[in-house]
């Protein structure tokens, strides 16, 4: 089942269906209003969303054509967002951009941040830029969605949690980053608003792709119209969801409608398959050639993030966001 929110339903938008081809939806009038709704009721409401869903791809219903400029990110806010940093080669290189090592026990312990969720972009929205010195990045990520998860869930619990998969461009400002970090408290100013794929979709869409706790399928990133890197984000990931999730709710139980980020998707071999950040490619020039040479994104810049299945079909459509400079 493929799922998105209208921004014509306001703050938490106006739930809908949308087709397995990404052609059509549907909206949700009398079953749930919001995704939060849904969210909130899943046992109850997930098989009446399933039906109409069914109907939907059988033509049953006609609907209204896809319009990705139509959706704001399935969920417009949330109660929580927590972005994990799970790929520890982003990590390496991430980090020795700012001088700083892996932690002693980066490979056990996962790491997570409690990120901004009062307002998300919408996946077409444009990034608004307030100083280019700001050193703007795209993060081009997976993400879950759960119903409520109980304090002290085991990994293993955690999977049947999961309710939903979808995309996410998770945006840093690098420059600002930096000296912020050194305070020894965390992201707040250099982590604006996010953006989420326009579809989220549920875990058996997947199919073999989908193991429970990670997906195995290449995320693609394009930049200015040429495609910039195509790591997998099944490939060298040393925690998936079942364990991000487990981490985050150690101590506390998360409420439904809470999102998890993979955090940026890196391969070990990303010479060959690209990087899904700017800052990664930047730190391998420096590597390779002694210089950087990828300056970060300025007003016009374009990205695209996608994934697509098997046979090369969409399948939560695409984030696709251009750099716009903010208005002072």
């Amino acid at each position: 089942m493929k799922l998105g929110s209208l921004k014509a339903g306001g703050r938490d938008g106006a739930l809908v269906i949308v087709s397995r081809d990404l052609d059509r939806f549907v909206e949700a009038k009398g079953i749930a209003a919001t995704m939060q709704q849904a969210l909130d009721n899943w046992t109850d409401i997930a098989p009446r969303l399933e039906a109409l869903a069914k109907q939907l791809d059988g033509r049953e219903v006609a609907g209204e054509p896809f319009d990705a400029t139509l959706f704001s990110s399935p969920l417009p806010r949330a109660y929580q967002w927590a972005d994990g940093s799970a790929y520890l080669s982003h990590m390496r290189l991430v980090r020795k951009a700012r001088g700083a090592e892996l932690p002693a026990n980066a490979a056990k312990d996962p790491l997570l941040y409690q990120g901004g969720s009062d307002a998300f972009l919408a996946p077409t929205d444009g990034i608004s830029l307030g100083d280019p010195d700001w050193g703007l990045d795209f993060e081009a990520e997976i993400a879950v969605v759960t119903d409520d998860v109980p304090a002290g869930v085991t990994a293993d619990q955690a999977r049947g949690h999961i309710k939903l998969i979808m995309l996410c461009n998770d945006i840093s400002l690098r420059n600002v980053m930096k000296p912020e970090l050194q305070k020894g408290f965390g992201f707040f100013q250099s982590k604006p608003a996010s953006a989420f794929s326009p579809v989220c979709v549920t875990p058996n869409e997947l199919g073999s792709a989908w193991d429970g706790g990670k997906v195995s399928l290449p995320l693609v990133s394009t930049f200015n119209g040429e495609e910039f890197g195509r790591p997998d984000a099944g490939t060298d990931l040393s925690f998936d969801f079942s364990q991000l999730i487990a981490h985050a709710a150690m101590t506390r139980s998360l409420a439904a409608g809470t999102i998890v980020g993979s955090g940026t998707v890196s391969n070990e071999d990303y010479r060959s398959v690209g990087s899904s950040c700017l800052q990664e490619r930047r730190m391998i020039e420096l590597l390779d050639e002694g210089e950087i040479k990828t300056a970060f994104m300025q007003a016009g810049d374009a990205i695209r993030i996608e994934m697509f299945d098997a046979r090369g079909t969409s399948i939560f459509g695409a984030i696709e966001q251009r750099v716009v400079a903010s208005r002072k």
